[in-house]
């Protein structure tokens, strides 16, 4: 097949709007020692649709019998709709984005789940922006921002990165250039190591209030979006908070799982001493022609898993939309953190990482 045969016009493709999909691995880049960003096509003659800012679940391969589930942000931006990347760094103990590194080469095929997500400036609109993060976090940031050099060139933007050493800086050299193209992109950049052969001439240390203040002034007045590991959010967070920011104009990018009931609810609805039967809910799941008990307090995620039944599940925080089933009958008490829309709630459907019964329920699973 020749890169001609390829061309499609816009307006021959359908958009991408399924919540499953296969995707084709089309491009490798490393973009420093330990992160890599993988491109994406449609198997179909699909264009992308999503919030710049969103995130997909991928199904990684790392055992032919038990695939597991990561989520990763889109790094990519729907202004440009016929592929989708993610930008992913792989930990020491990283199992799934490892695989990616050791095994995922162009022309392989992954199953995908989403996008999905409201970290997005879509859904948090501001006057101007404070994009603040830590290490592979930039992800979202650089979704956003790649749209609006594409389509609102104008966007005032501060843009701040922190990172380990000059080297960890992601995705720099492309920051650069845009800010060339963007008049109200400003960009900061903030290392902590302190080798003197980096040749590095700007900030060092972590982020406070005083290094904020140089590089965005006016930080009191935007809107802002945090990305990065939970120490450096809720850094960020307290920092704000002891600056007088309003926090109605704080948003960040969190894998955290959904808050489960408290201990005393728990008591509450158990009962004095031991488990009280009437209490204990029965679940069936309809697909596997199997009953399981439910205790008060445990999700339908749990209990399928103790009675054998297979739901594909990442987040297990009510985030990514993996664990989606439709419930038959019966009702749940669902704490989901976004991972589900609200026409699929409609339709029937629940998140099973975050979903606990209240009575008994049917699944189809």
């Amino acid at each position: 097949m020749t890169i001609a045969s390829q061309f499609r016009h816009f307006d021959e493709l359908q958009p991408w709007n399924d919540r499953q999909h296969l995707l084709e691995c089309i491009a490798v880049t490393v973009e420093t020692a330990d992160v890599m960003t993988f491109t994406f096509r449609s198997d179909r003659e699909n264009w992308f649709r999503y919030l710049p800012g969103q995130f997909v679940t991928l199904e990684l391969p790392v055992t032919p019998d038990d695939p597991v589930m990561r989520t990763y942000t889109l790094s990519s931006t729907p202004s440009r709709p016929f592929s989708v990347a993610v930008t992913v760094k792989a930990q020491k103990d990283s199992i799934g984005t490892r695989w990616m590194f050791d095994h995922l080469k162009p022309g392989m095929q992954l199953k995908a789940f989403g996008p999905l997500g409201d970290f997005s400036f879509v859904r948090h609109p501001g006057e101007k922006y404070l994009f603040i993060s830590a290490g592979s976090g930039v992800t979202p940031m650089m979704s956003m921002t790649r749209w609006m050099a594409d389509c609102a060139p104008q966007s005032d933007v501060a843009f701040v990165s922190c990172a380990r050493t000059p080297q960890d800086i992601l995705f720099r050299p492309e920051l650069e250039c845009l800010s060339a193209q963007m008049p109200n992109l400003s960009l900061g950049f903030v290392v902590e190591g302190r080798n003197p052969r980096d040749g590095w001439h700007g900030l060092r240390g972590r982020i406070d209030g005083p290094r904020l203040s140089l590089l965005a002034p006016d930080f009191r007045d935007r809107t802002v979006f945090c990305c990065g590991p939970e120490p450096f959010m809720r850094g960020v967070k307290d920092m704000l908070k002891v600056c007088g920011f309003d926090m109605a104009r704080y948003h960040e990018e969190s894998f955290q799982p959904a808050a489960a009931p408290a201990a005393e609810e728990l008591a509450v609805r158990a009962g004095p001493g031991e488990v009280d039967a009437s209490a204990v809910s029965t679940v069936t799941f309809t697909m596997a022609g199997k009953e399981a008990a439910c205790p008060p307090g445990q999700t339908i995620l749990q209990t399928a898993r103790s009675a054998g039944v297979r739901i594909g599940a990442a987040c297990e925080g009510g985030l990514c939309g993996t664990c989606r089933v439709m419930k038959v009958s019966g009702e749940v008490e669902m704490n989901h953190n976004g991972g589900i829309l609200d026409d699929e709630i409609a339709e029937g459907y629940i998140l099973a990482c975050c979903s606990r019964p209240v009575g008994d329920v049917q699944i189809e699973a």
